[in-house]
C-alpha cells in the first residue's frame, strides 16, 4: 500500500472525526437520508457523465491510488543498457532471444518492433499511439474523481435546501428549529467530506501516478530508439538518465 495515501487518509479521518468522537456526540453527525442523498446522488451524476464501463472500472482505478507500486527507473535503465550492449555486440536480431526475459509489456512490444526491422519512425508512431491511449484512460479515471468532488458538495447543498424547505413549513414549532437546522447542514458536511477526503485527493494522486508512468513509457521508447540507432551503451545510459533526478543517476559510477 502507498504509505503517503494511507497515512493521509488516516490523518484526515482522524482530524475530522476525532473531535466528534471525543465530544461524545457522534450520532448528531449521522443521518441516513442525508448520507444516501449525497452518495447515490453524486454517483448517479457521475454515471450520467460517463459510460457504464467507466463506472465499473472505478475499483481498479481507485486501487492504483492506494496500491500501485512505482517502477524502479534505475533498474529499467540497467535493463535497457544491457540489451543495448548485447545488440551492439551480437546485432539487434540477437535480442529476439531476450524477449522472454523482458517483464515490462511496453518495453517488450517496442523492442519487438525494433527486432522485426521496423524503421524508427514506425516504432515511434506505434508506441506513441499506445502512450496516448494509456494517458487517455488515465485522464478518464482522474476526471471521474474530479467529477465526484464537484457533484458531492452540490448534492450536499441540495439536501440542505430540501431540509430548509421542510423546516420552514414547521415554523409554528420554534423548539424544532435548532434540531432541524442542524439536520439540514449534515448533507453539506457529507458533500464536503466526500469531495475533500475522497474525490480531490485521489484525483491528485492519480495525476501523479499518470505523470510518472508517462515519463517511464517515454524513457523506455527513447531507450529502444537509441538501441535501434546503434548508440554506444554509455550514450544510451546518459540519454535515459536525463529522465531521472540527478541524485538517482548511475552514469558517473559506470
Amino acid at each position: 500500500m502507498d504509505i503517503a495515501t494511507g497515512l493521509g487518509l488516516l490523518i484526515a479521518v482522524g482530524m475530522l472525526f476525532g473531535p466528534i468522537i471525543m465530544a461524545g456526540d457522534i450520532m448528531s453527525f449521522y443521518d441516513t437520508q442525508s448520507l444516501l442523498l449525497v452518495i447515490f446522488g453524486s454517483t448517479a451524476a457521475v454515471l450520467m457523465s460517463y459510460t457504464l464501463n467507466d463506472m465499473l472500472s472505478i475499483m481498479n482505478i481507485t486501487k492504483n491510488a492506494f496500491f500501485s507500486k512505482p517502477q524502479d527507473m534505475g533498474r529499467l535503465i540497467d535493463s535497457i543498457v544491457d540489451l543495448g550492449e548485447k545488440a551492439r555486440r551480437d546485432g539487434i536480431l540477437a535480442l529476439e532471444q531476450e524477449m522472454g526475459r523482458i517483464q515490462d509489456d511496453f518495453l517488450k512490444k517496442a523492442m519487438q518492433l525494433a527486432v522485426d526491422g521496423n524503421e524508427p519512425e514506425v516504432i515511434e508512431n506505434v508506441m506513441g499511439v499506445e502512450i496516448d491511449k494509456i494517458e487517455e484512460r488515465h485522464i478518464t479515471g482522474i476526471s471521474m474523481f474530479e467529477a465526484l468532488a464537484t457533484y458531492a458538495p452540490a448534492f450536499g447543498m441540495l439536501g440542505t435546501v430540501i431540509g430548509l424547505i421542510q423546516m420552514l413549513k414547521s415554523l409554528d414549532d420554534p423548539s424544532s428549529i435548532g434540531a432541524g437546522m442542524a439536520l439540514c447542514l449534515i448533507t453539506t458536511f457529507y458533500g464536503s467530506l466526500v469531495a475533500n477526503v475522497i474525490g480531490l485527493p485521489i484525483a491528485a494522486k492519480l495525476k501523479r501516478r499518470s505523470k510518472q508512468e508517462m515519463l517511464i513509457k517515454n524513457m523506455l521508447l527513447f531507450g529502444v530508439l537509441s538501441i535501434h540507432s546503434g548508440d554506444n551503451p554509455r550514450i544510451t545510459r546518459d540519454k535515459l538518465e536525463t529522465f531521472v533526478p540527478p541524485k538517482a543517476r548511475k552514469g558517473s559510477q559506470k
